[in-house]
C-alpha cells in the first residue's frame, strides 16, 4: 500500500471513529450470521434466533411475502420463510432491513435521503438481475448481490446524516459542478470518498468479505480481491440504475463503466438495454422496501 492511500485510510478511520451515535447493525444480524456460518445450522436454529427479535421477524415475513419474492402462497412463520427462501437470503434480508432501519430516523436533508434510498434500491434490484443472468465469472448469490447494491453508497448516507459540514460543502460544490461523478467531487472537497467511508464501516460492522469488497471498490471493481465478482456486478448495477432513472438534471453525473469491466463480465450494450427494461419492471416490486425506508 502506498503512503497516499495509507494517509487516506487513516483520515477515513479518524473521521468515522469521531462520529458519535453512529448506528450499528442489531445483535440479531450478527447472531444470524454466526449461526448461518455453522455448516450444521438448521432452519429451526435460524428461526429461533430471529424469534428473539419480534420486530425483525415481522419485517422478514413482510419481505418474504412481498412481490420481491413473488411466492405462490403466503408464508406465515419465520421457519417456513427460512426453508423456502434459504438461509443466505434470510441473512441478507435481515441485513437490508437493519440498514434501512438504522438510518431511517435521521431527519437531515430529507430530499437527499429520499433520492439516496431510491437509487440504492434501484441498484440493489439491478444487481439481483445481473447475478441471476450474468454467469460468465461463476455463480453469484442473487441475495448477496442485492445487499451489495443496497449498501454500495452507505458512505454517502453517513456523510449526509453525521457529517453535516462536509455534506453542505459537497452540496455547494455540486452547485458549481454539475458533471463530475460524486466520488471525484468528494475527493476534491474532502480528500476521501464515500466508498472508502463505506468500506471502513463494513469492516467495523464485520460484514462478509465479499460485501465489504463490493462497497469499497464499487467504482474500481478491478481492485477487488476474492473469487466472486460482486464488486463488478455492483459497479454495473450502480451505473445502470443511474442511466435508467436519473433525470435530465443529473445525467452528467452518470459516469461510465470502468474500462474492461463489460468485457470481463461479457456484458454487451444490448445486454445493458435489456437489463434496464427488466430493472424498470423489477423496481415496481420495491414497495415493501420503500415503506421500510420511510419513502411511501
Amino acid at each position: 500500500m502506498d503512503t497516499t492511500s495509507t494517509a487516506i485510510d487513516n483520515k477515513v478511520k479518524r473521521v468515522v471513529s469521531n462520529i458519535r451515535n453512529l448506528p450499528t447493525p442489531p445483535i440479531v444480524f450478527h447472531q444470524i450470521q454466526k449461526v448461518i456460518n455453522n455448516p450444521n445450522a438448521s432452519a429451526e436454529r435460524v428461526a429461533a434466533v430471529l424469534a428473539e427479535d419480534p420486530a425483525m421477524s415481522v419485517k422478514v415475513l413482510k419481505l418474504t411475502n412481498s412481490a420481491f419474492y413473488g411466492l405462490a402462497r403466503e408464508i406465515d412463520s419465520v421457519k417456513q420463510a427460512v426453508i423456502i427462501v434459504g438461509m443466505e437470503a434470510i441473512k441478507n434480508l435481515v441485513l437490508s432491513a437493519s440498514v434501512l432501519d438504522m438510518f431511517k430516523g435521521n431527519s437531515m436533508d430529507q430530499e437527499y435521503q429520499e433520492e439516496f434510498w431510491r437509487h440504492s434500491l434501484a441498484t440493489a434490484f439491478c444487481c439481483r438481475i445481473l447475478a441471476r443472468r450474468v454467469k460468465t465469472r461463476g455463480i453469484v448469490d442473487a441475495d448477496a448481490a442485492f445487499s451489495g447494491g443496497l449498501l454500495h453508497d452507505v458512505g454517502k448516507i453517513v456523510i449526509s446524516c453525521f457529517l453535516s459540514k462536509e455534506h453542505q460543502a459537497l452540496k455547494q460544490e455540486r452547485e458549481k459542478d454539475k458533471t463530475s461523478v460524486d466520488f471525484i467531487l468528494e475527493e476534491r472537497v474532502l480528500g476521501y470518498n464515500h466508498a472508502q467511508i463505506g468500506g471502513f464501516l463494513a469492516a467495523q460492522w464485520k460484514l462478509p468479505k465479499k460485501l465489504s469488497e463490493a462497497i469499497t471498490h464499487h467504482h474500481q471493481p478491478q481492485l477487488s480481491v476474492g473469487d466472486t465478482p460482486v464488486a463488478h456486478i455492483v459497479h454495473i448495477g450502480d451505473f445502470l440504475a443511474k442511466r435508467t432513472f436519473y433525470d435530465k438534471e443529473s445525467e452528467g453525473r452518470i459516469g461510465s463503466l470502468e474500462d474492461g469491466v463489460a468485457t470481463y463480465m461479457k456484458v454487451s450494450e444490448e445486454d445493458l438495454d435489456s437489463y434496464a427494461t427488466l430493472l424498470r419492471e423489477e423496481y415496481l416490486k420495491a414497495e415493501t422496501f420503500m415503506q421500510m425506508a420511510g419513502l411511501t
